[in-house]
């Protein structure tokens, strides 16, 4: 290594460090979370008074935690200096300015919780339910439409019940523990109780915090292994060990829309989701949708209950939509990333193994990284810049399952699905 590549990359090294020690304080989802006395407020009027949730709520009920003014500038000035040291036409440095810049918009959005600005902020973010994958395709929108009739149809099957949740979240962190031992044996990582949450899981840096009064059965232990552990984890850990590109154990907001489209992916290729499953990810879909179109949150409230979602998990749902709003105004967008990644990461794992082109692959889980970016990654591996991932799921460490199952995706997605009706219905 000559002396001026070894500056280089420790000048690499040195602002990657800045990006993961600025964006410490931030932490979206406990900044816009609203608390256990609004539910039980809600439920005692008979799910018919809305949430008295404003900017002011947040401001006594959830005061944050850090200067999003001072972060902003901090930003700002990593921004620059990456642009000084590394250049403007570099990818790395394009890549990295880019994550600045979009911290600064992060810290607006949470400035705005309560306030129209906050959806504004959160589509710019996130995107919103109207945009399309490709010129000319379906929106989002219309994705949790068509599904959504497809999971009704399944669902009214008796075979796609689901077994009772009777696993109690200190059982369930047990069995997480134990599993995610042998997946990640030297890791430290840690599957903890927690009774701040609202979501029923989440996974943090070098851990996976369990909600107290949670409870699961077999298969939501499975999706939690391959979704939160195999991924979430998984990627963090890969990004952690970068000997420069550290930034890449955080994922921006950016970087949600591939990390959730591989874990729902990764939950479908393994066989642990289910049809139960899917209907709650396209449910997000549809109150994001209907938010955006005006409904408040007792109408997507109720529309999910009417659509056979049990009350808590109607009001959980909208709470995921309405969170750092209000429930009056637009909705929080985030959630859009697990069918949009999803209908992404699959078509290009499509298009990689129609083509014969895998050797990319593996780099999706190298860390936070964008779809869009792998190419660039790519380079910086063969210039030794980003290393390979240390951890792999087994679908993706040895390719040929995968290869040969979706061998034949391409030719099947061009038979006339109207035809196919006409011929095989009579046969159902």
């Amino acid at each position: 290594m000559t002396d001026n590549n070894a500056a280089y990359l420790k000048m690499v090294r040195t602002l990657s460090d800045r990006v993961v020690e600025a964006q410490q304080p931030i932490r979206i989802l406990d900044s816009i979370k609203w608390c256990a006395e609004v539910r039980s407020a809600f439920f005692a009027s008979g799910c018919k008074a809305l949430p008295a949730v404003d900017a002011d709520y947040y401001q006594r009920k959830n005061p944050l935690e850090f200067d999003p003014a001072a972060v902003r500038q901090e930003f700002h000035q990593i921004e620059r200096d990456i642009a000084r040291n590394l250049g403007q036409l570099n990818p790395l440095s394009a890549i990295m300015r880019r994550m600045c810049r979009e911290y600064q918009t992060v810290t607006r959005m949470i400035e705005a919780r309560g306030t129209a600005d906050f959806n504004l902020l959160s589509e710019e973010l996130y995107g919103s339910a109207s945009d399309v994958f490709h010129a000319g395709d379906p929106t989002l929108a219309d994705l949790g439409t068509q599904m959504e009739a497809i999971v009704i149809n399944l669902l009214k099957n008796a075979s796609m019940v689901e077994d009772n949740k009777d696993i109690a979240a200190p059982a369930a962190v047990d069995m997480l523990n134990q599993r995610l031992l042998k997946v990640f044996p030297n890791a430290g990582i840690r599957v903890l109780l927690n009774d701040q949450m609202t979501a029923d899981a989440a996974a943090g840096s070098d851990y996976l915090k369990i909600r107290s009064d949670a409870r699961f059965n077999a298969l939501d232990i499975d999706v939690l292994e391959v979704h939160e552990g195999w991924v979430h984890l998984g990627t963090t850990l890969n990004g952690s060990a970068q000997p420069y590109c550290t930034f890449l154990s955080k994922g921006p907001p950016s970087a949600t829309t591939t990390q959730e489209g591989l874990a729902v992916l990764t939950e479908i290729l393994t066989m642990r989701s289910s049809p139960a499953r899917l209907y709650r990810l396209i449910n997000r879909v549809r109150a994001v949708t209907l938010a955006e179109q005006g409904a408040d949150f007792i109408e997507v409230f109720n529309y999910l209950r009417q659509h056979e979602m049990s009350d808590d998990d109607s009001y959980s749902i909208a709470v995921r939509i309405f969170r750092g709003s209000t429930p009056g105004g637009k909705p929080f967008t985030k959630d859009l990333a697990y069918m949009r990644g999803f209908v992404q990461t699959y078509n290009f794992l499509r298009l990689a193994m129609s083509e014969g082109k895998l050797e990319n692959l593996p780099l999706l889980f190298c860390g936070k990284i964008i779809l869009e970016d792998i190419k660039t990654y790519r380079l910086l591996q063969d210039e030794g810049v980003v290393i390979g991932p240390q951890f792999l799921p087994p679908h993706f460490a040895d390719l040929k399952g995968l290869a040969t199952w979706m061998s034949f995706s391409r030719f099947i997605a061009s038979m006339n699905f109207e035809q196919l009706q006409a011929d095989y219905g009579p046969l159902l």
